[in-house]
């Protein structure tokens, strides 16, 4: 079996966020998917089977199999796009977030995902000492938006992984007003075992609605100011869709050496 090592956000290699994608004939035991993701150690491990109607695709970090991702879902349909049926240009994806149509538009990859509620919460001492820096506001939906008053704050905080565990969300997100794109963020997932997620897809779904409403604008050019930084185009799709743009590159193509269908 292949696997596709594809850096996702991005145009230049060992930037944006990796993926590993695996396209398969069946489904192995999600015991033997989820030690691949272990093995591989990257925020997310995409694996694809092909259905009468599009792929079904699923994801899974080193800590757990997660419902939405959106580096991975690029990483996706870069492999499918170009590798599987590069006369296509349009993919359909049957997930645990039910069916998401991935485009291909020039040299961008757009992405159609739900969006979810998004309330205020309070801004508490927890979330202070999680961050280290006070928040300015508190946004919950799947996963916490923490507002903060400056991109320097965003950029250069240290947060406590230990902290962060237990305050609010899937992830934790510090963002802020950019001065070069509409946002600037920084996403944390402890809870998913990872650090900190280079460029994640999936909570821009929140962070760019946020700003959406804030700005008053549908569209919002987003940066992840991780280490290895991305760019992400976000656009609102009525009161429930969210576009996801973005590129992607690829690294590197393996041969898995293991059969996942006979490791327990």
């Amino acid at each position: 079996m292949k696997q596709y090592i594809v850096d996702a956000f991005t145009d230049k290699p060992f930037s944006g966020n990796p993926a590993a994608v695996c396209v398969m004939d069946s489904w192995p035991s999600d015991a033997s998917m989820m030690k691949l993701a272990m093995e591989n150690n990257l925020s997310e491990t995409a694996f694809i089977v092909k259905e009468e109607e599009g792929y079904h695709l699923r994801w899974f970090t080193p800590g757990t199999e997660v419902e939405l991702c959106g580096h991975a879902t690029l990483a996706s349909s870069f492999v499918i796009l170009n590798y599987y049926e590069p006369d296509s240009d349009v993919v359909r994806f049957n997930t645990l977030s039910g069916i998401l149509t991935v485009t291909r538009k020039g040299k961008l990859y757009e992405m159609d995902f739900p969006t979810f509620a998004l309330k205020e919460i309070p801004v508490t001492d927890d979330m202070e000492h999680a961050f280290g820096v006070r928040p300015l506001k508190a946004v919950l939906g799947l996963d916490l938006i923490c507002v903060f008053e400056s991109e320097e704050q965003v950029r250069n905080m240290v947060p406590d992984q230990a902290k962060l565990l237990q305050i609010e969300g899937r992830i934790q997100n510090a963002t802020a007003a950019g001065k070069d794109t509409d946002c600037v963020s920084r996403s944390f997932c402890p809870k998913l075992s990872v650090a900190e997620d280079p460029v994640c897809g999936s909570a821009h779904v929140q962070i760019a609605d946020y700003w959406a409403a804030v700005l008053g604008k549908d569209s919002i050019d987003a940066y992840q100011a991780s280490r290895r930084g991305g760019y992400l185009h976000c656009e609102r799709l009525g009161d429930e869709r969210m576009a996801i743009s973005g590129e992607a590159v690829l690294v590197g193509v393996s041969e898995l050496a293991v059969d996942l269908q006979n490791i327990q």
